[in-house]
């Protein structure tokens, strides 16, 4: 089984071509202004052309409408859109069904208690990303470069493909995907050099530790 890598968060032609060549199989773009990757719309449709089918382009949301959610795939052309926010499982399954893409569903993870909601989720979402809760006083949701206690995940038994993210980098990826078992990861500030300045080389290092962590994935 081969191991998913998402780069998130991607605003730049340079990073972009960075996950690109070094092999990403998804690439992650912003639409949610608090968030310092937050893509306007003319530049996500430069980007999305840029991919040319090379990975999976993903469009990440808080709680968007219809119309939000219209104007960025007719932009970026996605292939996933990434839920981020509260939406419920009925919006979830509308907007599935709406838009004809898959959809990958965000859980934020800070005790056990949170993975009550997978079973629903789990219903209706092609993919579920966990991430780490953000603290009460935050502006955005998310693990904001933190991590959640990935030994909640060691029992998991869910039927759909999952993912982790939340304080990922080069150096603990191989750990992280020992504990979960997950099939992919997803990272963003974990290969930045600052709050939504990508490195270019934090990139390349990030998908070359996760790579090395095939073995791992071994059942």
């Amino acid at each position: 089984m081969s191991l998913i890598v998402k780069i998130c968060g991607l605003s730049t032609r340079e990073t972009l071509a960075a996950a690109l060549d070094a092999g990403a199989d998804m690439v992650g773009f912003v639409f949610f202004p608090p968030s310092p990757r937050h893509l306007s719309l003319l530049a996500a449709r430069d980007l999305g052309n840029q991919v040319q089918g090379r990975a999976a382009k993903v469009a990440l949301t808080v709680d968007a409408d219809d119309a939000l959610l219209g104007n960025i795939v007719e932009a970026l052309r996605p292939d996933i859109l990434q839920l981020h926010g509260r939406e419920p499982v009925t919006r979830v399954r509308d907007i599935k069904q709406k838009f004809g893409l898959q959809v990958m569903k965000v859980i934020a993870v800070e005790t056990a208690a949170d993975l009550g909601a997978l079973p629903g989720y789990g219903d209706v979402a092609d993919r579920i990303l966990f991430d780490a809760r953000a603290p009460a006083e935050a502006t955005r949701p998310g693990g904001l470069g933190a991590a959640f206690d990935w030994r909640l995940l060691e029992q998991l038994e869910l039927q759909r493909p999952f993912m982790v993210s939340g304080g990922l980098d080069a150096r603990n990826i191989a750990d992280a995907i020992r504990i979960t078992r997950a099939g992919g990861v997803d990272v963003s500030s974990g290969v930045e050099r600052s709050p939504g300045i990508k490195d270019p080389e934090m990139i390349r290092a990030f998908i070359r530790a996760a790579r090395a962590t095939k073995e791992l994935l071994v059942r």
